[in-house]
């Protein structure tokens, strides 16, 4: 006779077996008692890295109040203004990889924080902004134009702020470039999208479990500050680094630091933070129980059927209807005889904007 002990009467979600192996792929569910729910009157406001564009776009296709504050001007057509990429994210800030880049972004926004460098001239008529480089395609044409339109962006991030009811954050990376001057963090390496390196001004920093729980801290605090009511949904990006600037290490090894202090931060601000929640869709897309399936060939980009397991259980646990997701089929896993042409088709519907491809563009 088994003798009594804790696993006896533990629930199914507890055990690899039967929650996990003898399952179809599809129906793996690791979300447990999700705190956060969304629903369909809700701002829901996303920022992050690359992988946070497709809850952006699931958002938005699933009838919910994805939040825009700075959509572009009315009178430009809506393609003109996706490909200036305006809506991408709530605000035109691009991919914000780094919870240093996120709290800074705050300091910038409410003025106790202004870098020294704030411009790049890259022609006689081009100027990037450092903190969003490929954020304007062409660059801006003055140095005005670029003020101009950065003093409106980052009022919209204030906006964003102060009235959003849900923000949703996906960490991504650890790996920074920052200035030496005054610690400035860059969503990218100077030299890659804009700017030219110079290892007298610019240094790497890769942060740690405790840089990034200080900086989510800071950020969750000033948030509260201005919008008490706020909820927040942590997610770690599943998108392995497209290069590490650490020479001592393999980038396999390197993304697995990066993504394993991202995780224990996600968890350890969650466990403090009653308003905060943490999102499975790194164990999702990266489980060993889907055999690889969720990712495209080069083995970075995660193809539909992966973003749509994620937002399937994202709709159903952190949301309090039950709205269909509007979204592409799923396509079958690679090695069931569809051709290459098929799955470079699918990564061009899955394609999203980031900066951190530019590091070793074919």
């Amino acid at each position: 006779m088994t003798k009594p002990h804790p696993y006896n009467s533990a629930p199914a979600h507890n055990f690899w077996r039967r929650s996990v192996a003898e399952l179809d792929p599809g129906l793996v569910d690791p979300v447990v008692n999700f705190p956060i729910r969304i629903d369909s009157d809700m701002r829901v406001a996303t920022a992050g890295s690359c992988f946070a564009q497709h809850i952006a776009r699931y958002l938005r296709n699933s009838g919910f109040n994805y939040y825009v504050t700075e959509p572009g001007h009315p009178i430009l057509p809506e393609s003109v203004r996706t490909k200036n990429n305006y809506g991408l994210f709530t605000a035109r800030y691009g991919n914000i990889y780094t919870a240093r880049q996120l709290v800074q972004l705050v300091e910038r926004a409410y003025g106790s924080f202004a870098p020294a460098e704030s411009v790049w001239q890259e022609a006689d008529d081009v100027f990037l902004d450092p903190f969003r480089p490929s954020s304007q395609p062409g660059g801006f044409i003055t140095k005005l134009e670029l003020e101009l339109d950065r003093a409106q962006h980052l009022a919209a991030v204030r906006e964003m702020l102060e009235t959003l009811d849900v923000f949703v954050f996906t960490l991504g990376l650890t790996e920074c470039w920052v200035s030496r001057h005054d610690g400035s963090a860059f969503p990218v390496c100077p030299g890659v999208e804009g700017g030219a390196f110079d290892p007298d001004r610019y240094m790497f920093y890769n942060q740690t479990l405790d840089d990034v729980i200080a900086d989510m801290t800071k950020f969750l605090m000033a948030l509260a500050r201005v919008n008490p009511k706020a909820q927040v949904i942590l997610t770690v990006s599943p998108v392995p680094l497209a290069a590490t600037a650490r020479h001592d290490q393999h980038v396999l090894t390197a993304t697995t630091y990066s993504k394993a202090v991202l995780r224990i931060a996600a968890e350890t601000l969650a466990a403090q933070f009653h308003h905060v929640a943490y999102f499975p869709s790194y164990e999702i897309i990266t489980g060993a129980f889907n055999r690889g399936g969720y990712y495209a060939p080069d083995l970075r980009n995660i193809v539909e059927s992966g973003v749509s397991h994620v937002m399937g259980l994202f709709m159903k646990h952190a949301t309090i209807s039950q709205t269909e997701v509007q979204a592409e089929k799923d396509e079958p896993m690679r090695g069931t005889g569809q051709s290459d042409a098929y799955f470079e088709m699918v990564q061009h519907v899955v394609q999203v904007e980031c900066d951190e491809a530019a590091l070793d563009r074919p």
